[in-house]
């Protein structure tokens, strides 16, 4: 039938073996310099449990106290056959008479060896049955013998007791041999008694198996169906999970990024922009402190200008007048000539010392540093924060494309989901299930239907082990009733010719024993060899191979069965006997209660990996998939135009400047000359000079010149504005020297500062962002990864568990092996040594019945008929008889 051939592919779900395995989706990264971080663990996904089968069959026995004889029948059975099991010896013998066993073919040499090798193996066994055929041939011989013997008086025969000194010690030892012979051989009834009472005692147990086991089978039957249907849909569980987090896209994949970005680059970065935010405050300062300066310098040089210009001009006027004076011709008179050629050198003196017009003007360097000041500097660290705490924004702004996708994926899953159904729903498991719970069914009854004959048979069988034991039982009870009926009516004054009545009917009982001893012993002992063979090597070729799974092993043996065939079960299976599944691997895997599609090697017939692949990992999701970038280098800390108003700034021109031109006029005093001395000097030449007009004009230009240092010069030099604007003037020049020199290297430390910044977020931010980007597909595709793997698991440990197959096994083997071969191995036991014990008790009873039978003759002693000799002769007498004297 059909369903026959589905029955080994309940939890088939696969599709055809050989097809190739597509690639998966892979999302390798692009090899990098930086240090390579392993991608954060899948979060696991709650499947459930497979509705699981609770097997009621428990296939463990323990015989309990009769344990006890049957470790004493294993251990004698091992003495007899020590060797062990003949795997290679039943392998050869199987492979040589494939084709039938023909007597011709033994008499090759390879036959013989295998044939002396089975005799070496046997040679316990043969030597213990040849005992026992011995036995079986010679007792009754030897008891007909032995009563033809007696019959002519002799053997024992003879009734007649001669005296003895020791006789009482020789009748206590026979008693007392009796006695222990008679014991052992109630124990060895009693043993194969509580052996017969086991088999007849485990029936029920039996019954009880059987109908566990196919209730197990028809629960494996009914639940498999269950268990794929729902393995099929919890494909919705990874479909929703991944659906939810592709959703979410921007929370979870710009969480991550930014999480990561705090542990991996935020930190690095965190120092770059303190740097580059103290370089920047740094360079914020001294561009303040140079606008300052420079503001300082020209206002100071304007109030410098304005107060020198009108000394200056005094100081001009005075000059000129002066030298019109000394254009007098007065001063041609030889002797005043030489005064007035000395005033009139004196005349380039009279001008200011400090000329602070003649300085360059810093307009231009300070519209250039309040140009830079303008740009906000101060904003590039917290725009650096910025852009990673917009991670998310900026994750959702570039992945807008995946959310527009989401019904299309979802379309795709569905699709998906309806594939992997129909594919469970493609093979008539269900059909064949149904069909082997009716085989089930119709098994059940017909072995319940065999229940009344099987205890029929059990009831035959137990009379005839009891009627064995009885034949025992009727010698055990002669042996003790002569025993008794001896030892209680024995007299020791009675002579053997004057012994009462119930010590002469204890002899009796003996030699009855004896005799029946003679007639069942020999019928004893061809239960015990017949069973004894049968039993011991079904013990030793069976149960301890099938207990050991030796015996796996045998059928297992490739190309046993045809020289063509390597594996038997796969063959026979799925006529492919290449598959490297053996009886023993099956029976481990049920054993282990795994799932029948691992134990029975399924994937070798039905690939599910391959479907799988085929139908889970898609080409267009993973399409989807490989759309997800996100893109951290267009982040700019300084903009184009900041970069170039720092450049500007270091190129304001502040290094230009003459600094030590200003410092020299701001060192000069006001005029070039002291004009009090000038004065003075004008007027001592004066008086040098002839009274005259020209004497008089010279004072008054001392005059004239002592009053502009007393109305110009004096309060220019002492009021606080001018005091101020030089000195302010002086450390402002002095400060725009010291900074003229740092500025260009503090523009380029911002600059690099600023740069290194942005290279932690073009190169390690964005190597971050795209290992969580990696992460966050490899996490939506470990979601299907996670299913496929749970329902490899299932399929191999949970669904379709195969215990019942391994119960059935163990179940034969408890009722085949426990119950009846070890029951049966008991009882021949029990029974062999009570025939042995016979032997024994033939002899002890016969020897015992001559000091309980009452004889016919016995020895009487009496005097020497010779005088001087106290020699007694003894003589035979018969015993007194009244009807021998005549009455008086």
């Amino acid at each position: 039938m059909l369903w026959t051939r589905w029955l080994v592919l309940l939890c088939f779900w696969g599709a055809a073996g050989g097809e190739q395995q597509p690639e998966k989706m892979e999302f390798s990264p692009a090899d990098a310099a930086r240090r390579q971080r392993s991608p954060p663990p899948v979060p696991p996904l709650d499947f459930g449990f497979v509705p699981a089968a609770v097997y009621s069959t428990h296939a463990y026995y323990e015989p309990g106290g009769i344990g006890i004889l049957f470790h004493m029948v294993h251990a004698f059975l091992y003495l007899v056959q020590p060797n062990s099991f003949p795997k290679d010896l039943i392998v050869k013998v199987i492979q040589q008479n494939m084709g039938g066993i023909k007597i011709e073919e033994w008499r090759k040499p390879e036959n013989v060896v295998l044939l002396l090798q089975g005799i070496y193996y046997e040679a316990g066994f043969l030597l213990c049955s040849t005992i026992g055929v011995l036995f079986v041939v010679l007792t009754p011989i030897i008891g007909t013998c032995f009563c033809v013997c007696r019959c002519c008086e002799n053997c024992g025969g003879e009734m007649h007791q001669r005296q003895r000194k020791n006789a009482d010690c020789q009748r206590g030892f026979y008693t007392a041999s009796l006695v222990a012979t008679s014991i052992f051989i109630a124990l060895g009834v009693m043993m194969a008694y509580a052996a017969n009472h086991n088999v007849s005692g485990h029936i029920k147990n039996t019954r009880r198996l059987i109908n566990t086991n196919i209730r197990d089978l028809k629960m494996f039957a009914n639940n498999t169906p269950a268990q794929i249907e729902f393995m099929t849909a919890q494909y919705t569980t990874a479909k929703n999970k991944f659906l939810s987090d592709l959703d979410n896209i921007s929370p979870l994949l710009g969480g991550r990024i930014h999480s990561q970005l705090e542990k991996e680059v935020v930190t690095s970065l965190d120092g770059a922009l303190r740097m580059a935010g103290a370089k920047v405050e740094s360079a914020i300062k001294a561009m303040r402190e140079t606008k300052e300066a420079l503001e300082n310098v020209s206002s100071s040089l304007q109030a410098l200008q304005e107060g020198t210009a009108k000394i200056q001009a005094s100081l001009s006027g005075e000059r000129a007048s002066l030298s019109n004076t000394l254009s007098d011709p007065a001063c041609t008179n030889g002797a005043v000539s030489p005064t007035c050629n000395a005033i009139r050198l004196t005349l380039s003196q009279l001008r200011i010392n400090a000329d602070y017009s003649t300085l360059s003007d810093v307009g231009h360097a300070l519209a250039n540093v309040e140009t830079v000041l303008r740009t906000d500097l101060t904003n590039i660290v917290q725009k650096g924060y910025a852009s990673f705490n917009d991670t998310p924004k900026l994750v959702k702004d570039q992945t807008r494309n995946i959310v527009t996708a989401l019904p299309r994926v979802k379309s795709m899953l569905d699709k998906i989901a309806t594939d992997i159904y129909g594919f469970s729903k493609m093979f008539p498991v269900e059909a064949s299930l149904v069909n082997f719970t009716i085989f089930l069914n119709d098994g059940q009854k017909k072995i319940e239907s065999y229940y009344p004959q099987m205890d029929q048979m059990d009831f035959y069988r137990w009379i005839a082990c009891v009627g064995a034991l009885c034949m025992v039982v009727l010698i055990l009870a002669f042996n003790i009733l002569g025993l008794l009926c001896g030892t209680c009516g024995f007299d020791k004054q009675a002579t053997p010719t004057t012994r009462g009545c119930l010590s002469n009917t204890g002899g009796n009982l003996l030699m009855a024993g004896v005799g029946f001893s003679f007639i069942f012993g020999w019928i004893l002992m061809v239960i015990v060899t017949v069973l004894f063979v049968v039993g011991g090597n079904v013990e030793k070729l069976v149960c301890e191979p099938l207990a050991n799974r030796q015996l796996f092993k045998i059928i297992d043996t490739p190309f046993l069965v045809h020289p063509a065939k390597k594996n038997f079960l796969p063959g026979m299976l799925f006529q492919n006997p290449n598959i490297d599944l053996t009886i023993g691997s099956m029976y481990r895997e049920c054993y282990e209660n795994n799932g029948l599609y691992h134990a029975l090697q399924l994937e070798t017939m039905f690939n599910i990996n391959a479907f799988l692949n085929r139908t889970v990992y898609n080409k267009d999701l993973a399409k989807v998939l490989e759309s997800v970038q996100v893109d951290l280098r267009d982040i700019t800390l300084l903009e184009q135009a900041g970069r170039d108003n720092l450049v500007n700034f270091a190129n304001s021109g502040i290094g230009l400047i003459d600094y030590e031109a200003y410092l020299a006029e701001v060192n000069k005093g006001v005029t070039l000359v002291d004009l009090l001395t000038f004065s003075a000097d004008l007027e001592n030449q004066a008086d040098q000079l002839p009274r005259g007009a020209l004497e008089n004009a010279l004072k008054g230009h001392a005059s004239s010149i002592r009053q502009i240092h007393k109305d110009l010069v004096v309060p220019m030099e002492q009021t606080m504005r001018y005091v101020k604007a030089r000195s302010t003037l002086s450390q402002s020049i002095k400060l725009l020297q010291r900074t003229s020199n740092d500025l260009p290297v503090k523009v380029n430390n911002i600059l690099s500062a600023i740069d290194a910044a942005e290279y932690l977020i073009t190169n390690n931010a964005t190597h971050v962002v795209k290992q969580e980007t990696k992460g966050y597909t490899q996490s939506l595709v470990g979601y299907f990864t996670q299913y496929t793997d749970w329902v490899r698991h299932s399929l191999t440990a949970e669904v379709a568990q195969c215990k019942p197959i391994s119960n059935i096994v163990d179940s034969f083997e408890i009722v085949g092996c426990s119950f009846i071969v070890d029951s049966l191995n008991t009882f021949w036991f029990g029974l062999g040594g009570c025939c042995i014990l016979l032997i024994p008790s033939i002899i002890f009873s016969i020897k015992l019945a001559k000091y309980y039978r009452r004889m016919d003759t016995e020895d009487v002693f009496e005097d020497s008929p010779y005088p001087g000799t106290p020699t007694l002769f003894p003589r035979a007498s018969a015993p007194l008889n009244p009807d021998w004297y005549p009455e008086s």
